[in-house]
């Protein structure tokens, strides 16, 4: 026993010797950098500095506050040998190394196709694109291949890195003369940024955009211009840069901002002439390019050494951020999306006004429109119900159930008449609009006001939606109801007789699926709201009403008068009337959709569920439970608040995003209405007597 022991405690000790021991830092400079030399058999290999920065890499480098080289710096200075090798090791795989493709194109984008960038975003980060191995790209992406790396980079004190600076002899990028010298490339970099830029500025829907520069020679070719002919003194002068007095480079900062103006005003004048995908992309990538310029100008002026160096250690910096972040996916989709968003919730902030309501005028107003839509939509349960019965085949009940939702929205519309939940995906963008403009008032207690009219503007938009409801469901139930009577009494036929059961029960929240139906409902809602914006964005860039007004063969045949007026009609209407052709096709083709793929989805709304409620009693002859009774009015209820709280929930992120105000405002604002809401609840539900807040 006693030598199976001995045995066993002379095995574990022999493992424990040749157990690999743990890397570190002096580990790592005592395997590979001592009297052996072993680092000069791995020269070639770029794995050794990949270890190195592995083992430097923090493991929180976005929670850390600090990253210390300190013992890296110690271990150089301690040890000639070590320094002397790792000297060599990296000069020998960055030297002469082209870096030019980093700086004008990594992180920019590349087509003016957005779902092409997407893709191939996409696909670089699942197989990462490889350069040649004599480019710096390649040997960044080797080893600062981590996103977060410029993360914990910049967290390195500045002294440490100027330290390192001089440690390992770093020269600066200003000091060969070279072609291919590290500022030669820099100086082709830029050169080749100002001749894209130059072409994408000049592209026709680009200059349509800024009709302002229309008789002004374009700040990109004077840009231009003045950028080659520094390059050619620099590159004459024996210096090989510039100060910062130099008229020729003052002049390329007063161009520069010329160029940054022209994009911004384009920017903006979207507002007024639209914009497309193609167009919003191509104004982003000069953007984008302009900003590299800009980051990269100052590199220009060397100054003393110190700023030479300030700047070598700058521009290493910018080429591992630019690099790190080439692909991006998120990035890229917030700034594609962002002024599209924009545009397509200012169409429906403007529309949305019509459905808040002021004072009590209003308020009764909204109710008698809700009473309208609550009538139509009575009719088209008792169409969709009979369409039920229709024999045929999926399709052909898609396409039954989809133009009388369809057809039925159409008219409601057309007529001024409003259908509830419709609103949130308009009204929201409309309410952030406000919020907006609370920053701008009230200098003094701005943070507050804000929040309090917001609070105040929220009060209107809920009691809206309130009588809305009201004015749906009030009417909906009656219509139905009469319908079907009117129907009996006609054809001795009671149509909901056997079908009755399932419209109880599809108005269940416990046993059935209808809050999930519900939700979908509110996402159609919310889809409808964005279709609506964007088909008045596109028709606003292609200047469809101008088209349809100055149409010669309409004006030959209607008379001007009246095809000013088709084109006035187009302009108000037509962005409404297909929102509300695709809302009724999600509603009408969601349930085969599911039973296609076997899902179990449906669509629930408020005003339909009232209507079915309607029917599904007068199947039953009118006897039913009294838990029915109660789970059907409590399912009714909770339908419409799904509805509206889904569609207004996507509807505001949406318009936060657009407006790039950050989310975390929407806690201050939750914070505002409560407190509102406890000092004057009646005012979500009746309007105030004398219209004040």
């Amino acid at each position: 026993m006693c030598l199976f022991v001995k045995t066993a405690i002379i095995k574990l000790d022999r493992m424990k010797l040749r157990r690999k021991p743990k890397m570190t830092l002096k580990y790592f400079f005592e395997k590979n950098f001592n009297n052996e030399q072993l680092w000069k058999s791995k020269i070639e290999n770029i794995e050794l500095l990949v270890e190195l920065v592995n083992l430097i890499r923090p493991k929180n480098p976005k929670t850390d506050a600090l990253v210390d080289l300190s013992e890296l710096i110690n271990l150089l200075q301690e040890n000639q040998n070590y320094r002397e090798g790792l000297m060599v090791c990296i000069n020998a795989h960055l030297e002469k190394k082209k870096f030019n493709k980093i700086l004008s194109d990594a992180g920019i984008l590349q087509d003016a196709n957005f779902f092409f960038e997407v893709r191939k975003r996409i696909f670089a980060k699942l197989i990462p694109e490889q350069p040649e191995k004599d480019t710096l790209q390649f040997i960044l992406n080797q080893i600062f291949f981590v996103n977060t790396d410029p993360i914990w980079i910049k967290k390195i004190p500045q002294e440490q890195i100027f330290e390192l600076f001089s440690l390992l002899q770093f020269r600066s990028v200003y000091e060969s003369d070279e072609d291919n010298s590290s500022f030669n490339e820099l100086i082709f970099a830029m050169e080749v940024l100002t001749y894209r830029i130059c072409g994408s500025a000049m592209e026709t829907d680009v200059i349509r955009m800024v009709p302002e520069y229309e008789n002004l020679e374009s700040p990109f070719i004077a840009f231009q211009r003045e950028l080659l002919l520094m390059n050619e003194r620099i590159i004459e002068s024996s210096e090989k840069s510039i100060n910062e007095d130099d008229l020729g480079y003052k002049q390329l900062i007063i161009l520069h901002k010329q160029c940054v103006d022209y994009i911004e005003t384009a920017f903006k004048n979207s507002s007024k002439f639209g914009i497309s995908l193609h167009v919003n992309q191509s104004l982003l990538r000069i953007r984008q390019q302009l900003q590299r310029l800009k980051a990269l100008l100052p590199l220009l002026i060397q100054g003393n050494n110190e700023e030479a160096k300030r700047n070598t250690i700058s521009l290493s910096y910018k080429l591992i951020k630019y690099n790190c972040d080439k692909n991006n996916i998120q990035k890229l989709v917030n700034e594609s999306t962002q002024l599209l968003s924009y545009e397509i919730t200012q169409h429906t902030a403007n529309t949305g006004e019509h459905y808040i309501t002021n004072d009590r005028k209003e308020y009764y107003k909204m109710f008698y429109s809700a009473a309208g839509g609550g009538f139509i939509v009575g009719i088209l349960c008792i169409i969709k119900l009979l369409l039920g019965k229709v024999h045929t085949s999926g399709f052909g009940h898609i396409f039954l159930y989809s133009m009388n939702y369809s057809i039925g929205f159409i008219i409601i519309y057309i007529l001024g008449f409003t259908l509830a939940t419709k609103q949130p995906a308009m009204t929201a963008s409309a309410l952030v609009r406000a919020l907006q403009e609370g920053f701008k008032h009230k200098s003094q207690d701005k943070k507050n006001y804000k929040y309090k009219e917001f609070a105040v503007f929220f009060a209107r938009v809920f009691r809206s939606q309130f009588i809305a409801f009201v004015g749906n469901v009030m009417i909906a139930f009656p219509v139905s109801l009469l319908g079907i009577w009117l129907i009996d009494q006609a054809f001795h036929v009671n149509i909901a007789k056997e079908k009755w059961p399932t419209l109880i029960y599809d108005l269940n929240p416990i046993y059935s699926a209808a809050i999930f139906h519900a939700a979908i409902a509110g996402v159609f809602l919310f889809l409808s709201g964005i279709i609506a914006g964007s088909i008045a964005n596109r028709d606003k860039h292609n200047h469809i009403y101008y088209r349809i007004q100055e149409h010669p063969l309409l004006k030959l045949s209607l008379g001007k008068k009246w095809t000013k007026k088709l084109a006035s009609l187009y302009e108000k209407k037509w962005a409404g009337i297909i929102s509300n052709f695709w809302f009724g096709v999600f509603m009408g083709s969601t349930v085969f959709i599911g039973i296609f793929f076997g899902l179990n989805i449906d669509i629930r709304h408020i005003t339909f569920a009232s209507g079915n409620f309607a029917m599904a009693l007068y199947g039953a002859d009118f006897y039913v439970t009294e838990w029915m009774f109660f789970w059907s009015i409590l399912g009714i209820g909770i339908i419409g608040l799904v509805n509206f709280m889904v569609s207004f929930s996507l509807s505001l992120g949406l318009a936060f995003r657009s407006r790039n105000i950050p989310l975390l405002e929407l806690r201050q604002v939750a914070r505002a209405i409560f407190r509102y809401f406890l000092s004057k609840p009646s005012h979500f539900f009746f309007p105030p007597k004398n219209n004040t807040p």
